[in-house]
């Protein structure tokens, strides 16, 4: 976790009304500290520079410069700023673009309080988080294009259960993951605690391999570890 007893956030979004209902969320978590905030991607570099925050919250649709190419450029100049997306966008374009600029976390705007504190603490102490819907877009993407190309057409993948590095357990949070559900709806799901599910999503991650739930998705699609 961040060594730091609070997590220092700056908050970037032309919206004042949005900022505003974002800043009351991120006041009732007793870690968190909004330190500045600011209404557009021009700023963004002159607050990280004097705040170094541990995580930036970025708006994507701002006028003058945009969240992406903002994030670019800051990704760049600051390579270790943790930075998430906030979207109205659920295009999976979107994701992949923002992701592969060094975006290190995507979030829509229609996300409940829970998702964005779970994703600050996530990205904060070093991993990703993408919104669940995304998730869930992002693996109906990639089966139109397997159908189209042929690539081990999924439906013809036969279902088997990764129990050689997956407990069965672990199995049952890599099924919920692959159709979108969040933390919360998986701890009610199998009546666990959420604690315990991130425990399991952070156990999958390691065991498979890979950064973020959406490659674990992907990857569990692909070897037909998953029923989709």
């Amino acid at each position: 976790m961040n060594p730091k007893k609070t997590i220092d956030i700056v908050l970037i979004d032309d919206h004042k009304l949005f900022r505003e209902g974002v800043r009351r969320i991120l006041d009732f978590e007793p870690m968190f500290s909004v330190v500045a905030e600011g209404g557009d991607g021009n700023v963004a570099e002159q607050l990280i520079s004097q705040y170094n925050p541990d995580v930036v919250l970025m708006d994507i649709n701002m006028p003058d410069i945009n969240g992406i190419d903002a994030t670019a450029k800051l990704v760049e100049k600051f390579p270790e700023t943790n930075i998430i997306i906030l979207s109205i966008h659920d295009d999976e374009s979107y994701v992949t673009h923002s992701l592969k600029i060094g975006a290190k976390g995507y979030l829509l705007k229609e996300m409940d309080a829970d998702s964005l504190i779970v994703a600050i603490k996530v990205v904060s102490a070093g991993g990703s988080y993408i919104h669940p819907k995304v998730t869930h877009n992002i693996v109906e993407e990639y089966r139109k294009l397997a159908a189209q190309n042929g690539i081990n057409s999924l439906a013809t993948v036969e279902y088997s259960r990764p129990l050689h590095i997956l407990t069965k357990r672990e199995c049952q949070v890599l099924q919920l993951l692959a159709e979108g559900n969040s933390n919360r709806s998986i701890s009610d799901n199998l009546f666990i605690s959420e604690k315990t599910v991130k425990n399991h999503v952070s156990n999958i991650l390691q065991k498979m391999r890979v950064n973020d739930r959406t490659q674990a998705v992907v990857t569990a699609i692909r070897n037909g570890w998953v029923e989709v």
